[in-house]
């Protein structure tokens, strides 16, 4: 790129001393795959609806989400053991946490094995432990419970991220790259995982959002290794974490909103959500790469790692930061595969970001060592970091 000063911020697939670097990614799933196609009838059977007008509704929406398949925990079992969790206006919110605080931890501790396996090096290496999630609550929070399934020390240190939407993935790995930074020789474990069990709802003309929900949101966990000054022999480092900011837009708190009520989370999301990130999101991705000595001319020469919040958030921005079309693949793949899964999206995003990268540098195409890693949610909260893929 024409603008970037190699020698300040490294020219080689060589880690920078001192700067973070992802060192492996893990994911997993519940059992229960969804077929978009067949998601309308489902639905409308397992919570005893016929209403024609919603299910209309549903079907066009389903379609416009572009996603194609889900994992989600809910399944016939759960609604047979717990029926009133179809049933509208019950007070449900204890049966909802005790699903999901187990399936949440279910679901970290099987991907952060995964991402351990892939990083080879011992678990008793791990000195720090992030979790991130928007689909529990209790005390001790899901850190501890994570820490206690994988048998982690108990002097790992711990930080618990509560209700930050989708943008949590990327705060996740924000708060890592600090840690990482400024503790050095320090491994740390990032966690994410959610399900969409504690919002699930019957069908209601009172609120047309749930239908978007329904159609949108899936569950998963996701796990990153994040450490600087990688071991050469023991260690892959995947991407450098070079710089990272956060800002929130103020007086847009009541975009994206979520309460703890009796029935569960009453989740509404406002119709503006995809022209605020639209007028928003170009100042600040120039803010942000700024900090690095990128300009915005070097964004065609960049990779896109960015939370595939729905086709309307990733169609504005596309257009606003006139993206080549092949710049959010990786989103829009995500988005088609696993639906929109909160803080985990940005796990699945950066792994088929890593598959592509690979396939073009095996076909002898131009692969992108710079880019950005890009999340939104509640606040209204941008997250960002400038990342350079060290993958070889």
């Amino acid at each position: 790129m024409g603008s970037i000063d190699a020698t300040e911020l490294g020219s080689e697939k060589k880690p920078n001393p001192g700067k973070a670097t992802i060192l492996a990614i893990g994911k997993a799933f519940p059992h229960q795959l969804v077929m978009q196609e067949y998601l309308v009838d489902g639905y409308f059977k397992t919570t005893n609806c016929d209403d024609p007008e919603l299910k209309q509704k549903l079907t066009r929406l389903c379609k416009t989400t572009t996603v194609k398949t889900r994992y989600v925990v809910m399944s016939e079992e759960i609604l047979t053991k717990y029926p009133e969790l179809a049933i509208e206006g019950g007070s449900t919110v204890k049966q909802r946490l005790d699903i999901c605080n187990d399936a949440v931890t279910e679901m970290a501790v099987e991907a952060s094995k995964a991402c351990i396996k892939k990083w080879g090096r011992s678990i008793s290496d791990i000195t720090h432990l992030v979790y991130v999630s928007s689909s529990e609550a209790r005390l001790p929070g899901g850190d501890l419970y994570l820490a206690k399934g994988l048998g982690l020390s108990p002097e790992t240190h711990r930080v618990l991220l509560y209700f930050v939407g989708c943008s949590g993935g990327v705060a996740g790995l924000r708060v890592a790259k600090d840690i990482a930074e400024n503790n050095p020789g320090s491994r740390v474990l990032l966690a994410t995982s959610e399900t969409t069990i504690i919002g699930f709802k019957p069908p209601s003309a009172d609120r047309p959002y749930d239908l978007v929900g329904v159609a949108l949101f899936g569950d998963g966990a996701g796990a990153m290794i994040i450490g600087s000054d990688p071991n050469p022999i023991s260690e892959k480092p995947l991407f450098e974490l070079h710089t990272a900011i956060q800002n929130f837009l103020p007086d847009t708190e009541k975009t994206i909103d979520g309460k703890l009520t009796e029935e569960g989370i009453n989740f509404t999301l406002s119709r503006e959500l995809p022209q605020i990130i639209e007028d928003n999101v170009e100042s600040f991705c120039k803010k942000l790469i700024g900090k690095a000595g990128l300009t915005p001319k070097d964004y065609n020469q960049m990779f896109w790692a960015v939370h595939p919040g729905g086709p309307a958030i990733l169609n504005r921005m596309e257009k606003r930061l006139n993206l080549s079309p092949e710049k959010l693949s990786p989103s829009r793949r995500a988005l088609m595969d696993y639906g929109n899964a909160s803080s985990n999206s940005i796990v699945y995003v950066l792994e088929y970001m890593l598959e592509e990268s690979r396939k073009a540098r095996n076909m002898n195409e131009g692969e992108n060592e710079w880019g950005l890693i890009l999340a939104f949610g509640p606040g209204v909260t941008f997250e960002g970091i400038v990342a350079r893929n060290l993958d070889v």
